[in-house]
């Protein structure tokens, strides 16, 4: 027989079971939808998709995509271009390209440094674009830094720096001086222009930045007064005194020559005295002539420079653009109208002598003295249209009308613009030094 309870408390009963069974669904409810919350939660979706979701969840999460994207690109920039940072010993100068960038600015132009030559004005002598100025060699390997005034500055207070050799490297010259002149108040510079050795000084840096003009480095009979026809000059191969005397004692030389010697002549070579010169000298071929020649301003080097005091660099040579088959404009006229680089990697033209690079490399490389080659051929050899062209000057007067309009035969494609290509030999110089 079953128990039987009482009418009382079996009504008590009833609402305790349903109190109860309501209380666990209430929870169940809760629970589930905590559940589904945490589940909807854009923590645990922000590195899942999922294949039916909504509009408002697809614009949040490419906003949230987007916003991640910047902010990566922003904080580890060094790391997605995946080149190094500068290091002189690893990266390779000659390996890059040029890349186009509106926004860069020169640190200076022809208008407002007031020490460039109105031979490489180009701009101001009636260039008609300016776009060679917005060009950036950028490396293959590693981040070139940029030009830094103020650590150029820096780096040669209490020294004379001394460019030494032909116009192009008085080219690199004024480039330097401009690329720094802008930092310094009026009163603490001066500029004494000489026929042969000019000075630009920095007074409460008690600095110099010089140029010397020796076009072969040795001596020569056309370094002062100079001979048009090339097959009347002659050099003097066995020595450089007279012009090595001004770079006794200079803390940075920095020396050039190269252009000179492609005169597509025989090198009238002299040992000895100018006394003998007419029956002393015989004719080499460039590259001959050109090792003696370096061999010579080496042996002084070696002699003379002081390693603790003073540091020597070299610029490489500097290409002439006078065939524009060369880049395969078989209509164009040398570097006349061009008005882009040369895009084909390695593109190496008749205005460069791999050959004279040659002697120039093994000379060195024997020196006792260490030299840091500031090697611009290659990076230079793209920029056909960098050259000041038909906007510049000869025998001091700008090109007239006429002469412009014979661009074969006045067009100067071996001296560069400024600002221009030499702002990034001394770009690459400053990150030597």
């Amino acid at each position: 027989m079953g128990v039987i309870f009482p009418k009382a408390f079996r009504v008590k009963l009833s609402l305790s079971v349903v109190t109860l069974l309501i209380f666990l669904l209430a929870f169940i409810v809760v629970l589930y939808t905590e559940r589904i919350n945490l589940l909807s939660s854009p923590t645990v979706f922000k590195s899942k998709s999922c294949t039916k979701s909504s509009r408002y969840s697809k614009d949040r999460s490419t906003k949230v995509e987007s916003r991640n994207t910047t902010e990566y690109n922003e904080k580890f920039k060094s790391s997605v271009d995946d080149r190094f940072i500068f290091d002189r010993d690893e990266c390779n100068i000659e390996q890059g390209k040029w890349v186009y960038n509106r926004s860069f600015k020169p640190l200076y132009t022809d208008d407002s440094c007031p020490y460039l030559d109105r031979q490489v004005s180009c701009v101001k002598n009636g260039k008609p674009d300016s776009d060679y100025r917005h060009w950036e060699w950028q490396l293959d390997d590693c981040i070139l830094p940029r030009f830094d005034a103020k650590v150029a500055l820096d780096k040669i207070r209490g020294k004379r720096v001394m460019f030494v050799g032909d116009s192009l490297q008085r080219g690199q010259w004024q480039s330097f001086v401009c690329l720094v002149e802008f930092l310094i108040p009026k009163d603490q510079k001066s500029m004494r222009r000489g026929k042969v050795h000019s000075i630009f000084k920095i007074k409460d840096h008690n600095a110099t930045i010089e140029f010397y003009w020796a076009p072969y480095l040795i001596d020569s009979n056309t370094d002062e007064n100079i001979i048009g026809d090339p097959k009347k000059r002659i050099l003097r191969v066995d020595t450089v005194e007279k012009h090595a005397k001004h770079w006794i004692g200079v803390d940075v030389l920095v020396f050039n020559t190269y252009v000179w010697w492609m005169t597509g002549s025989k090198i009238k070579s002299l040992w000895g005295s100018f006394a003998n010169a007419e029956d002393g000298y015989e004719e080499l071929d460039a590259p001959v002539s050109y090792r003696i020649a370096l061999k010579t301003w080496a042996n002084w080097v070696d002699s003379n420079v002081d390693q603790n005091k003073t540091r020597v660099y070299f610029t490489t040579m500097s290409p002439t653009h006078q065939r524009s088959a060369d880049w395969d404009n078989k209509g164009g006229i040398k570097c006349y109208n061009e008005t882009e680089p040369v895009k084909k990697k390695g593109h190496w033209g008749t205005g460069s002598d791999k050959r004279m690079m040659t002697v120039l490399g093994s000379v060195v490389r024997k020196m006792k003295t260490p030299v840091t080659l500031i090697n611009i051929t290659q990076l230079s050899e793209y920029r056909v249209e960098a050259h000041s062209s038909i906007y510049t000057e000869l025998g001091g007067k700008l090109l007239t009308d006429q002469q412009k309009a014979d661009p074969l035969k006045f067009a100067d494609c071996i001296h560069w613009c400024l600002p221009g290509v030499p702002d990034t030999w001394n770009q690459i110089f400053l990150a030597y030094l």
